[in-house]
């Protein structure tokens, strides 16, 4: 059966964790490989996952061991230059097999490149955790599938992850709330800010502009409400950490609500910037830890 919640002394943990740990108070999956097992060794298979009207291109790491594994299926932001592969690898080699992808549209991936698309991709991949083949060729355990998402891919982990009520665990690295920029439209200065940002992020998308992705998040704000979202996931494990350097306000506010609506959030914010940049090996620490929690480690 899925947790539904933590152990409050590793909530408390995890509440006030500082990101700046001690090499040996680290978890062990972060600093240190795994003994190898030849039989059943870590590996990493790349392939593509269809949707409609385009692909995927995904990247699966597999962890050493028989099996089943927990597996995690990780979403990168808008549009991804930071795609977390340092937390991919810590989970793996704390058990966990992890599933990447490029969302239709985004770095090569065919297909078209939105907003909604990415929403549907995400409960596409999900789907495809829980396909039979899939599960036999990558022994996945289907108990505990649990899913991330950095930035945007926090709202599509938290999108998708809402619908599917087998996802055991969801966790938001300072997750983008686009009803939230959508607000900010009303004024100058957030015009400004919102085409500064998706003038940056254009160049590795394809089919998009400035004027499609701004009339998604304004045409229908409930659709891409991140805290409406976060509440319909309900009262299973979630952890929302935030970037006082970034949009870390977002997920205050979330996780808030979700708080206060009597559901199993757990929130913090670090001194640090979007990408976490200075904080890399705290973040992956903060992963495996709850990621242990999601699903007790294997013998």
């Amino acid at each position: 059966m899925v947790k539904l919640a933590f152990g409050s002394a590793l909530c408390a943990a995890l509440l006030f964790l500082s990101p700046v740990q001690a090499k040996d108070t680290l978890h062990r999956a972060v600093i240190a490989d795994p003994a190898a097992d030849a039989a059943n060794p870590a590996g990493m298979s790349a392939f593509v996952i269809p949707t409609d009207g385009g692909a995927m291109n995904a990247v699966m790491y597999t962890a050493a061991g028989r099996g089943p594994h927990p597996t995690l299926l990780l979403l990168h932001g808008f549009p991804g230059n930071e795609q977390n592969l340092d937390l991919a690898q810590a989970a793996r080699r704390a058990g966990w097999n992890v599933l990447t992808l490029h969302y239709r549209g985004s770095w090569g991936s065919p297909g078209t490149f939105s907003f909604g698309n990415a929403a549907k991709d995400a409960h596409r991949a999900l789907e495809y955790l829980h396909d039979p083949a899939v599960v036999a060729k990558y022994h996945i355990d289907t108990k505990y599938v649990a899913v991330a998402g950095h930035s945007m891919g926090g709202f599509m982990a938290a999108d998708t992850a809402a619908d599917d009520p087998l996802v055991a665990g969801l966790f938001l690295i300072d997750a983008w709330d686009p009803s939230a920029t959508a607000q900010s439209l009303s004024t100058p200065a957030g015009v400004a800010a919102w085409k500064e940002e998706v003038a940056g992020d254009l160049p590795p998308l394809a089919g998009t502009s400035y004027d499609a992705l701004t009339a998604e998040i304004t045409g229908n704000t409930d659709r891409f409400d991140l805290g409406k979202r976060v509440l319909a996931y309900g009262n299973r494990p979630l952890l929302l950490v935030g970037a006082e350097r970034g949009i870390g306000a977002q997920s205050r506010t979330v996780a808030g609500e979700a708080q206060s609506a009597g559901a199993a959030a757990q929130f913090m914010i670090w001194p640090t910037d979007h990408s976490f940049s200075d904080k890399r090996i705290a973040l992956a620490d903060l992963l495996v830890r709850w990621l242990d929690q999601v699903a007790p480690p294997l013998p």
